[in-house]
């Protein structure tokens, strides 16, 4: 059960560990903006798999430790892992950024490439780890992952004062994100819209608020690569975001390119796709909020590819 209690336990067990991020205003946007970009490995990923390992008994983290990642998760899975002193495996879909894979093994991981999308990669982790022994890592569908990722919405409230705040703008892939960030609003008793941001090329969650399925979602290449990925069926992330988002838009690839020069230019902030999703709904008017957090969620794009992006749009802004 995700409650108060253990949320805060969740700041406990990683505080000191992790990066209280920045938090700037924008007056401008009349937004506030949460800057995971600064975060331990480049992104929130960290704080769920941090939390989840840590709170791992002793022989669990010794099996050795399995995640499946577009990267980010990767990364936190191999940051916790070296913590710990455990091996860690993950498995990435075969076209994930080089910048991450090499970053994951800079940490120590053993990276396994598996053909097609995250969802294939999904798959091969879980079977990998069942015949293996090894400790199954999700990067959402736990309930001490969605705590740790809950431990943003705890540094907000004590950032905004007074809290005042209308809406929260948050990027969805599996959900734990913004599940945990609902969830801490909700046990401080915070009444702020929550709206989800997906791309274009990858609206499953989308479809899944929306619809109640994801069959008919056809996945496309995405500048926001960590938001790819069908969702587990039985997810615990699924019944909790949909009871209680506000709202749930999509966003282009020219739009998350454009957030992504827009927040080089005007704040001088590395920002990867899918970090620059929500600001990507606020700069294109695809959500109706006053005051809003957005909720930047990591900034780890290869150099080269973030300066083509922001070479194409350096005109626009």
């Amino acid at each position: 059960m995700i409650n108060n209690e253990a949320i805060e336990s969740a700041a406990q067990r990683i505080g000191g560990k992790i990066v209280e991020t920045p938090l700037s205003f924008d007056a401008d946007l009349d937004v506030y903006l949460k800057w995971e970009n600064h975060q331990k490995t480049g992104a929130f990923k960290v704080r769920g798999a941090l939390n989840k390992i840590l709170a791992l008994e002793s022989w669990e983290q010794e099996r050795g430790l399995v995640g499946a990642s577009a990267g980010n998760h990767g990364l936190g899975v191999a940051y916790a892992a070296r913590m710990v002193g455990a091996k860690a495996t993950v498995f990435i879909p075969e076209n994930s950024a080089q910048n991450k894979e090499e970053a994951i093994i800079q940490l120590g991981a053993t990276v396994i490439k598996v053909p097609g999308g995250y969802s294939n990669a999904e798959k091969e982790a879980q079977s990998y780890a069942i015949r293996r022994g090894a400790t199954w890592v999700s990067p959402y569908n736990d309930e001490q992952v969605i705590a740790g990722q809950a431990t943003i919405g705890l540094e907000l409230v004590r950032q905004i004062q007074p809290f005042n705040a209308q809406s929260c703008l948050i990027p969805v892939s599996g959900g734990a994100l913004i599940a945990g960030i609902g969830l801490a609003f909700q046990s401080k008793a915070k009444k702020i819209k929550i709206i989800g941001v997906q791309s274009e090329n990858a609206a499953f969650f989308y479809s899944l608020y929306h619809y109640g399925t994801q069959k008919e979602i056809f996945e496309k290449a995405s500048v926001a690569d960590g938001l790819s990925g069908a969702v587990e069926w039985h997810s615990i992330t699924i019944p909790i975001v949909r009871s209680m988002l506000d709202d749930f838009v999509l966003v282009n690839e020219e739009e998350i390119e454009k957030a992504i020069a827009y927040a080089w230019y005007r704040y001088n902030e590395v920002l990867e796709g899918s970090a620059a999703v929500s600001l990507a709904a606020i700069l294109f008017n695809k959500a109706k909020a006053a005051k809003s957090i957005l909720i930047l969620s990591g900034g780890n794009i290869g150099k080269e590819h973030h300066r083509k992006i922001c070479d194409r749009w350096k005109d626009y802004w």
